[in-house]
């Protein structure tokens, strides 16, 4: 731990001497500034901010901060809007070397998308950024559980119990819990690599959806900043820095549900913590139960709380401090058999050991140091610390290996997760040209202590494996975008990665070991603006997900760092004003698609696979106050090197679809009707069992006044039965005399209504 403590020293130095010693330039004239809402005060991020008659322009942190570059002395009009917010003009004089800054205010709008341009200059490889923002505005979030799904295209599905991490689909991926997604919250690493119930696994239960204000999403592995696990892409969201309003909301539903949440901003606008500057503090707590709508009660318990502070310190030094703590306790039912149904021996909602269940917690302590240097440079330090506890029983084969007891196993994952990543960023003119260049360090440890055992009826009878992981990863990348013209963009960036590995079995010296791998993976990418309506793009790059640290070190023929290779290209259109479209013809080949066997703590490699598809994302106002959107994803895939007959990716969606219809009146009323939708596919390599298709309607509205809130959500409005999560398996009920293949699944949810108050202050 201290060659790692002493490895993170040397890098925050490292990166802030390059900073220092960098050839200085000739004096330039910088422009900064700052975006807020005129009313509240809160910072606005997304913002679109340029100078009229100049090319190019930038867009607003999440602070609200945004820096134009340099320009010649003289006097400018700097323009800014964003959706849900009027334009405004500002004029600023600039003086030779002197750099200057301007604070822009923005009244809220009429919600427009005409107002909306498609390029996104200061983050070109954001796969959707104009529609995941207009997503942020339109639709409606309730719970956890519906913040993956904002990333167009991607689709989950629960099993057993509500506390734990959703299935994820996307691109053509059953990402698992995990393994092919990369997911993080202001920062904050949500995959955990060698966990207890597989690679990569991202419990997004933690986050408490009040609290978050963006999205950005990066399909594919083309952006530099992510590694592990960035093949199908990766989702990076944030949480506000200031609340528009403190609120108390309280929820009541079906299944005996409730929910309670608090938000309460600890500063009054203008106020002072630990600076002169713009600062915010806010606290937020949410507590969920609900016994869901098995037969066999599910008593979930779920407990969020949330501190965080922004504030500028200085004139060239901001800070953020974010903590958070979460826990939860839950009864499951688990996956239940097709024939157990249709032979009368539980009901669709029954199970088959209602003994299931489990519990997780995770604290995050997280700071942020954002230091502006000189010529124009930002440095960004964070570290960051997570204490993770996770217990789960489970039996997905019943009475097949233990016919008298059956096969419930129970799994722990408890772990210290630390965290540093630094980043350098700095522009160059080269001639007439502007080169953007981004450095960053990181690295990451986990401690884990980890274990499989077998149980019944949540009492341990034996041992199957367990022992201690020590897991790190330390990587580098440099990402430099230069503007060949006005309108060609060309993004280039080079990654590396080293992994460390060590596993100590506590009870078999054998099935303990080190090792160590390095993986480098090159990006290269082109954005073309035709018109202020109409961006082209070509997009490529080499990404890797991680094996376990168990099967590395047990097996040296694993495939330690597998390798993935994508490309794609596609457009960013407005056809006419007030629609909005991307759509992307994508390709994805993978060196070994990694399977985790949780119920034998083991890792498969199912070979080679490649995939290719097709995304399209709409976004269209009808009239001023009636939207629509739809996401239609198109995949086939296959695995490399096997027979026609055996060679499908099971679980694999061919075609999935979300979309819907949203009005939003000025009198403060909104109301939306929802669709998801995803095809039936292959559960198995021969495609001889398929998993089951569906189609569903959700419906939402609210009423909103200065004050107070009242709404009301229903899911599955048509009440169909359709199942969540999926599988082939084989399994042995008790007293069957051989075992049977067929499809298991979680049932989906019925018809379930909620409704919700809240009181704003």
């Amino acid at each position: 731990m201290r060659s790692t403590v002493h490895w993170i020293f040397a890098a925050g130095l490292g990166l802030a001497a390059w900073g220092g010693a960098t050839t200085a330039q000739a004096q330039q004239t910088t422009l900064r500034g700052t975006v807020a809402d005129s009313a509240t005060g809160r910072p606005l991020s997304g913002v679109h901010v340029r100078v009229l008659n100049h090319a190019g322009g930038t867009t607003a942190d999440e602070l609200g901060y945004f820096q134009l570059g340099t320009l010649p002395a003289g006097t400018y009009t700097v323009r800014a809007g964003g959706l849900g917010y009027a334009t405004r003009n500002q004029t600023v004089t600039l003086l030779a070397g002197q750099p200057a800054t301007v604070a822009l205010r923005l009244p809220t709008a009429p919600l427009a998308l005409a107002e909306v341009t498609v390029a996104q200059p200061r983050d070109p490889n954001q796969t959707l950024a104009v529609i995941s923002h207009i997503d942020k505005l339109l639709r409606p979030v309730n719970s956890a559980q519906d913040l993956l799904p904002l990333v167009p295209g991607l689709v989950i599905a629960q099993h057993a119990g509500g506390g734990k991490a959703e299935q994820i689909f996307i691109r053509g991926f059953d990402v698992d819990h995990g393994t092919d997604f990369n997911v993080s919250i202001d920062g904050l690493p949500v995959n955990m690599v060698s966990h207890a119930h597989g690679q990569g696994y991202a419990d997004f239960h933690f986050v408490i959806p009040e609290t978050v204000d963006q999205l950005r999403v990066y399909k594919g592995p083309y952006t530099a900043r992510f590694g592990d696990f960035a093949t199908a892409g990766a989702g990076e969201f944030t949480t506000k820095t200031r609340l528009e309003q403190s609120q108390v909301k309280v929820e009541l539903g079906q299944f005996a549900t409730r929910r309670a949440v608090a938000l309460v901003n600890l500063l009054p606008v203008n106020g002072h913590l630990l600076g002169t500057g713009p600062e915010n503090a806010y606290v937020a707590a949410e507590y969920s139960f609900t016994n869901a709508y098995f037969d066999a009660k599910q008593h979930f318990r779920r407990f969020n709380g949330l501190a965080k502070y922004t504030g500028q310190l200085s004139d060239r030094t901001s800070l953020m401090l974010l903590a958070s703590r979460f826990n939860s306790r839950w009864d499951a039912s688990g996956q239940v058999p097709e024939r157990a149904i249709r032979e009368g021996l539980i009901s669709r909602f029954g199970s088959i050991d209602p003994t299931e269940g489990g519990s997780t917690g995770r604290t995050n302590a997280t700071a942020v140091l954002t230091t502006d240097l000189p010529h124009a440079a930002v440095l960004r330090q964070q570290v960051y610390y997570s204490r993770y506890d996770f217990n789960l029983f489970s039996n997905f084969t019943f009475f097949l290996r233990n016919p008298v007891d059956g096969d419930q196993i129970r799994q722990t994952d408890g772990r210290h997760v630390y965290g540093y990543t630094g980043t350098y960023e700095r522009s160059f003119q080269l001639g007439s040209r502007t080169l953007r260049t981004t450095a960053g360090l990181g690295t990451r440890l986990d401690d884990i202590d980890v274990a499989l055992r077998n149980s019944v009826r949540r009492t341990v009878t034996d041992t199957i494996v367990t022992g201690r992981v020590y897991e790190q990863n330390l990587n580098g990348y440099l990402d430099a975008t230069l503007s060949l013209t006005d309108r060609l963009t060309l993004n280039a960036a080079l990654r590396a990665d080293y992994f460390r590995f060590r596993f100590r079995e506590d009870r078999v010296d054998s099935l303990s070991g080190r090792a160590g791998k390095t993986r480098v993976s090159p990006k290269l990418n082109l954005y073309y603006d035709v018109t202020p309506a109409v961006q082209l793009f070509v997009r490529s790059g080499f990404g890797f997900h991680s094996n376990d640290a168990r099967a590395v070190v047990t097996n040296p023929g694993a495939n330690v760092l597998p390798r993935a290779i994508g490309y794609e290209v596609g457009s960013t259109f407005k056809p006419v004003p007030a629609l909005v479209v991307n759509t992307a013809l994508w390709a994805l080949h993978l060196q070994d698609e990694l399977v985790y066997v949780g119920d034998e703590g083991v890792v498969e490699s199912a070979g080679r696979t490649r995939r290719f598809g097709l995304d399209v994302a709409a976004r269209y106002q009808l009239t001023r106050s009636l939207f629509a959107d739809v996401d239609l994803n198109f995949n086939h895939g296959r695995l490399v090197g096997e027979p026609r007959t055996a060679n499908r990716i099971p679980l694999a969606p061919t075609f999935t679809s979300v979309g819907g219809l949203t009005l939003r009146r000025p009198g403060g009323f909104s109301a939306s009707l929802r669709y998801r939708h995803i095809d039936s596919r292959p559960a198995n390599e021969d495609n001889s069992v398929r998993a089951r298709g569906y189609f569903l309607l959700d419906a939402v509205v609210s009423y909103t006044r200065r004050r107070f809130q009242v709404g009301a959500t229903v899911e599955n409005l048509l009440n169909v039965a359709w199942n969540q999560a999926q599988f082939d398996t084989t399994t042995r009920l008790r007293n069957e005399a051989v075992p049977v293949q067929e499809l298991h699944f979680t049932p989906g949810t019925p018809f379930y209504a909620k409704l919700n108050a809240s009181v704003l202050f």
